[in-house]
Formats: C-alpha cells, sequence, structure tokens
C-alpha cells in the first residue's frame, strides 16, 4: 500500500474546507480541458497558430485554451476547437456527491426542516 506523504495528508485536510474543495475542482476541470486540447492539437501536427488561423481567432487565444489557469472556456469555441480538430465536445452535468445530501438530511433530523 502506497505511503501517504506530507502533501496528501496536507490537500486531503483541505479538501475537507468546501470552498478549497470546489476551487480545486474548477482547477482540476480547467487543466483536464487545457490538455485535452493540446493533445489534440499536436496529434493533429498543426501548431497554436494553424489552429488560430482555422479557428478565425488569434494564437493568443490559443494558447488561452491550453492554459491550466484559464477557466473562461465557452461551450461555442469548444464546439469550435473540437470541430476543426475532429473531435467531439460531451458536457455532463451530475449531482454533488453523496457526502452533501447526508450532511442536510443529519441536519433535517437533528434541528427540523
Amino acid at each position: 500500500m502506497k505511503r501517504k506523504t506530507n502533501f496528501d495528508k496536507y490537500l486531503e485536510t483541505q479538501l475537507k474546507d468546501q470552498d478549497f474543495a470546489e476551487r480545486f475542482k474548477k482547477a482540476g476541470d480547467a487543466w483536464e480541458i487545457a490538455l485535452q486540447i493540446a493533445a489534440l492539437r499536436k496529434e493533429a501536427g498543426i501548431s497554436q497558430k494553424e489552429l488560430a488561423r482555422r479557428l478565425k481567432t488569434s494564437q493568443q487565444q490559443v494558447s488561452r485554451l491550453e492554459s491550466p489557469s484559464y477557466e473562461g472556456h465557452s461551450l461555442s469555441m469548444l464546439r469550435r476547437v473540437a470541430e476543426v480538430l475532429g473531435a467531439t465536445v460531451q458536457v455532463k452535468i451530475e449531482r454533488k456527491t453523496d457526502t452533501n445530501r447526508y450532511a442536510v438530511a443529519e441536519d433535517v433530523a437533528k434541528y427540523g426542516e
């Protein structure tokens, strides 16, 4: 079994803070989108400049889209990128984890509705 590092322990503690956990998840989502765009572009064998030309936008915009810190991805731009790179966009909205529902259920049981 892998031993937890100090960072793992620290992150585990930080993730108990709901605000931090939400920001951490958003950053992870942005990171994932950025990596997917960059990988698809490289797989297609084109530069950021060429992708920008095909999208009729600037190379700086493509660079932003591939930046893990960028959170301004619009659905329309992601669709345009996917179209140019021969891919599709899938969006999925899910309920939050059951952990939140259990906490609410416990509060209702304890304090009433």
